[in-house]
């Protein structure tokens, strides 16, 4: 069976992305979904995307994650799908999509010279206080926690034992380490759940740190830049009480190749 796919990275977050407007891939197929993920036998990515039809929207999002089950909201991934929809001409600079939390708008920017999506995320209006960190859904459930000195911080040990504490074993989390700049800028490392591995980027953690630091109290700024482990990102919002909304991350979303592979499994 012979399968096109192409290759997206957005902040050294990396995705396969597949063209399935004529619904000819099979949804229910994790193994395939796993296989292709897999970074020895496969293709290798952080995930897979389809990138299906949709009678009221643009184009609809299936995301998976690279433990083969279809996942929750993926940041990075919808910039990508995005910039995959602009290149092969199925939407122009601005689109609205289905995903698996709902409807979601893009448009393409210019930012030094390089294309850029701004995604606009879901509204978080719950944040929740956990000694030391905090947890919030921005699409995907998020643990956040500020540390001293991220370089040096063994984000996969640490992050492991929160995404399979008890609190979090049932569901899974991903897991967020943050080290502040300055009121408007602060770097990041994820842990993700459903790859079970430390990424270079996640635009739902990315969201959710930018809004648990202003919820903390640790900034009153409403936007900030973020500087994950595979490049740049941006995040600015609106806040009305305890009301996170017009939710925006940005950032980088480009074509790594494209190819066609035969899966023999």
């Amino acid at each position: 069976m012979d399968i096109t796919f192409y290759k997206y990275q957005g902040a050294g977050n990396d995705f396969i992305v597949i063209d399935d407007r004529k619904s000819s891939f099979d949804r229910s197929n994790t193994s395939l979904v796993k296989h292709l993920c897999n970074r020895k036998f496969g293709i290798g990515a952080d995930g897979l995307m389809l990138l299906r039809s949709s009678p009221e929207y643009d184009f609809e999002m299936v995301y998976y994650n690279a433990d083969g089950f279809e996942g929750s909201m993926c940041g990075n991934g919808g910039r990508c799908i995005v910039a995959f929809a602009v290149d092969q001409e199925i939407i122009g600079k601005e689109c609205c999509f289905i995903a698996v939390d709902g409807a979601h708008t893009a448009s393409v920017l210019e930012h030094d010279q390089r294309q850029w999506i701004s995604l606009k995320m879901i509204d978080v209006d719950h944040i929740q206080e956990l000694g030391e960190a905090s947890f919030c859904d921005t699409g995907s459930p998020h643990y956040v926690q500020e540390v001293s000195d991220l370089g040096n911080f063994q984000v996969i040990e640490n992050g492991r034992r929160v995404r399979n504490s008890p609190r979090f074993k049932k569901e899974g989390t991903n897991v967020n380490y943050i080290q502040m700049w300055n009121d408007h800028a602060f770097s990041i490392r994820t842990y993700e759940r459903g790859v079970e591995d430390e990424t270079l980027a996640c635009g739902t953690g990315v969201t959710a740190a930018a809004i648990s630091i202003h919820a903390r109290g640790l900034s009153d700024e409403k936007e900030f830049d973020v500087q994950a482990l595979g490049g740049k990102l941006k995040v600015s919002f609106e806040v009305k009480g305890t009301q996170y909304s017009n939710v925006y991350l940005q950032g980088p979303a480009e074509l790594v190749f494209k190819g066609v592979i035969d899966v023999k499994i």
